[in-house]
Parts: structure tokens; sequence; C-alpha cells
């Protein structure tokens, strides 16, 4: 099957024959016949249905799903770094995780190093890591890694790799299948589209999965049969809303390059942005969230960001609607300045998550509050 039937095909329940995956909103199930499931915390019919669709989709052997992206992050890290591990990261990405592993998992007695943006490749070739962790487009000054050429590196010096694919999402590139170990998504966003989820993925071949998912057991970051079944509904228009979002947003990343009042746009669909040959080649298309920095102060930036109308402010991304944000008091505050600047998060930036309203009025809201400045 294709990705837009893969997204949308569950099969029937057994017990039913329900098209749709009832939702099993219980603790525990009665034995003999729920011992498969035992207690909610362990499995769940309906968690594992989202695991099984996402795996599909992944073109992986199994999924896991977990609380939140975070959840998944940390389960999978908790399972596979141990005291004296080391993992490279690099320096522009979200901030939480870049949190975690600079600051929480040293108190694990993990070493985390940072490849600068851009540079996580030759990072890797300096020495040999037992992880290696990267976001295959970066949040939020979006860079772009050529993951057949890392995965390339980490296999010949046995290293894991794990992929954070949240902002390409499987429809626009499918890491394990460019020879990442290990994919893991933040399912609040694209994949459950709606912004009334809170969930996170992962997936990879059946014997690391199978310890992440005990490790997940023991940490409780077990995800919500209720939020499954959303994320369930919400995979169902997956490859539909990519489509339009990938199409708005190269359109807005257009606009905004010819535009005055803005000095850079960060989108690897064109032609400026440093990585926007491997983005062609790693890439099916670039996704639907497009930074840029205005001619101005932040003070300017977010005077623009509060005076659009159709576009709103929140700090979440992913949705059917835009919604826009200011990194630097927003998804990144947890950074020191200094960190930020390295990390090339200006004052002045803002991150634009495109959804799937007429594109004509969402130019015409940028254009609008533009104009006003």
């Amino acid at each position: 099957m294709r990705d837009g039937t893969k997204a949308t095909f569950e099969g029937t329940d057994e017990k039913t024959g329900a098209i749709t995956t009832p939702i099993y909103q219980t603790t525990s199930f009665e034995f003999p016949i729920g011992e498969k499931f035992r207690y909610t915390r362990e499995a769940n019919p309906t968690v594992l249905k989202l695991a099984e669709m996402i795996a599909s989709l992944e073109e992986a052997e199994m999924g896991v799903v977990f609380s939140s992206g975070m959840g998944a992050i940390s389960t999978v890290a908790f399972t596979l770094l141990k005291p004296n591990s080391s993992v490279l990261i690099h320096r522009d990405m979200f901030g939480r995780s870049y949190k975690f592993f600079t600051e929480f998992m040293k108190n694990w007695g993990v070493r985390a190093e940072v490849a600068e943006p851009g540079e996580v490749i030759e990072k890797a070739k300096e020495k040999k890591y037992d992880m290696v962790f990267v976001e295959s487009i970066s949040n939020p000054t979006l860079r772009v890694v050529d993951l057949p050429e890392l995965a390339k590196i980490c296999k010949e010096n046995n290293v894991l790799l794990v992929v954070d694919g949240t902002f390409a999402t499987p429809i626009n590139q499918k890491p394990i299948v460019q020879g990442a170990n290990i994919v893991v998504h933040s399912g609040s966003k694209f994949i459950a589209g709606h912004n009334d989820v809170i969930i996170g993925v992962a997936c990879g071949n059946n014997e690391l999965m199978n310890k992440i998912d005990l490790t997940r057991r023991s940490l409780g970051t077990s995800a919500d049969p209720h939020a499954s079944y959303l994320t369930i509904r919400g995979m169902k228009t997956l490859k539909v809303r990519m489509d339009v979002i990938n199409s708005n947003a190269q359109k807005i990343a257009e606009f905004l390059q010819e535009h005055p009042k803005i000095s850079r746009v960060y989108y690897p669909g064109i032609k400026v942005h440093p990585d926007y040959n491997t983005a062609r080649r790693v890439l099916k298309a670039n996704g639907g969230v497009v930074s840029f920095e205005i001619k101005g102060s932040q003070e300017d930036s977010i005077k623009l960001m509060n005076r659009l109308n159709v576009i709103l402010s929140a700090q979440t991304l992913g949705g059917v609607n835009s919604t826009i944000s200011h990194p630097a008091t927003m998804s990144h505050r947890s950074l020191t300045p200094e960190e930020r600047k390295l990390a090339g998060i200006t004052p002045n930036m803002l991150r634009l998550s495109v959804g799937i309203e007429e594109i004509e009025d969402l130019i015409e809201d940028l254009d609008r509050a533009l104009s006003n400045l």
C-alpha cells in the first residue's frame, strides 16, 4: 500500500467488526481473555492499533506509542544510554530536547557532545559515539541533515542513529528507510494534526523497540487510549493534509523571500537555504514550517505576531490551522541568550506553522500585518 492508503487503513475490530477502532477506555482487562493486555499502562488495544499503523507508515518492524514526544525521546534515551555513554546532538534543535540531553542526562552520567548547526556529519566522523540523535529538519532554523550519509557513518562505526522526524513527517521522509535505527515523532504535531492531542511515537526494529517498550511500561510514559484514538483519526488525513501544507508553505516562503520587510527566510524549498540541494535529495517535500526574520527588533516581531488574524499566535505547530510563535520567548525560552545565538535563533525570528487554509488568505494576512509595521 502507498502512504495515503497506509495512513487510513486500520482494518476492523476483531470482536465486533467495527470499521473504526474503538476507544478501550479501561484500566485493566479480565483474565483469561484479557491476559494479552492486562493493564492499560502495559498495553491497550487502541494504543496498539496506532503503534501498528505508524510502524506501517514508517516501514518499520515495530512501533511504540508514548504520552508525548518528549516521553518518546526520554524513554528511548533511558533504554539505550547508560552511565558513561556518549551521545552526539546538534545545537539547533527543540529547546527541551537540547536541555534534556545536555543537562538532565548529564545527571544520569551520559556525556552529550554538541555539533554546531550544519556540522553534525563532520562531528560524527571525528569519534565513535554510543548514539547520534538528530532532527531531520531542525527546529526552528530548518537545517536538513543528509540522513543517508549520516546513517552510513553511524553504521560503519556501530553507532545507533535516532532521528526526530516531527517536522518532515513520514509523508515527506522515512528515516528508517534511509538508514536510521529509530525514528521518533511528537505525534501531537502533523501526525495527529488538529492541535487536540499530546502523544509521542517511536519506530524501529523489533529488538530495539521491545527493549524500549519494556522501559515505557516501567517509566509510565504510556499513551492514553482516547488520545490514541484521536491520533488514528487524524492520521487518516495525514497524506492529504501534508499535500496542501507542503504546497502552502512553499508559496509562503517564496512570498516572504520577496517581501521588503523580511530580512531572511528559513525554508528548505528556497534556493538560498544552505541545505537546499540536500533537501532535494532526502525529502519528498519540504514540510509545513517556515521561519523568518523581520527587519526590526524583538518587539516588532511580537507586534507582527499579534496583528495577524487568520494565523494564530501559539507555541504549537503541525495542525490544520496555521500558527505562529516567537522561538526566543516561547519554544526555546529555556535556552540562555548565548545558547540561542549559537543555535541561530535571533530575537527577530518568527516560526510559522502553515495549515490547510486557503493560501490567498494566509498571504493576505501576512501582507497586511507586515504593512503595518
